[in-house]
């Protein structure tokens, strides 16, 4: 564990505890996260956990509550974004793809491996996925392609890139970004426009060469 995440205080904070969860988790995945490994990363005392979480399960419920709102919050707040066309607010959508600020996939990926040993936070994960469903197929719906076609269209670009993340899929930067007008036609029938795609491209840092 990175020392920064260590607080000055002797109990620590809330926040640090719940960075240390996540690292853990990311690393080594939920069996690993338990309190006292967790303090002697965080070089602090077994019992400062109790100042901030009564106890181990509220530790991992809040756990859950970051990644609900981060990757699934993000997701719907992304498909109702401003756009002036399907092509761009699929692209609006990519950024989650791409910007870890939006969506962590390692987090995700985390998650959904957690949810295979816990029923309780397998009803979690479908209820995620059927909402960031909902929230692409009313994308789709608000530039006039009809129920079916926009549920079809939703899950199409969802399920994809869920199977990215799954198969722990890695692309490097260019070859994606050549791949992303192609995939936008796909999901949305409709060719992005270059001037949309240069905006995607320069909020991301990169340069067709």
């Amino acid at each position: 564990m990175d020392q920064s995440l260590n607080d000055t205080g002797w109990r620590g904070s809330q926040e640090g505890w719940l960075e240390a969860a996540y690292h853990s988790l990311l690393d080594s995945g939920v069996d690993s996260v338990k309190i006292l490994p967790l303090a002697k990363k965080l070089n602090l005392s077994r019992t400062s956990f109790y100042w901030f979480f009564k106890d181990r399960e509220e530790l991992l419920s809040a756990l859950v509550a970051r990644w609900r709102d981060k990757n699934t919050g993000n997701i719907v707040k992304q498909s109702e974004a401003y756009a002036e066309s399907l092509a761009e607010a699929m692209l609006n959508v990519f950024d989650c793809w791409l910007n870890t600020d939006l969506f962590d996939a390692k987090f995700e990926f985390a998650v959904r491996s957690w949810a295979l040993q816990s029923d309780e936070l397998l009803a979690e994960v479908q209820q995620a996925d059927r909402i960031r469903l909902e929230a692409l197929k009313r994308m789709f719906m608000r530039f006039g392609l009809p129920e079916t076609t926009s549920d079809v269209r939703a899950r199409t670009t969802y399920l994809v890139q869920i199977g990215y993340i799954s198969m722990q899929s890695m692309e490097e930067l260019a070859i994606r970004m050549k791949r992303i007008p192609e995939y936008i036609a796909i999901y949305t029938g409709e060719v992005p426009q270059q001037r949309e795609l240069d905006r995607f491209f320069a909020r991301h840092g990169y340069r067709p060469g």
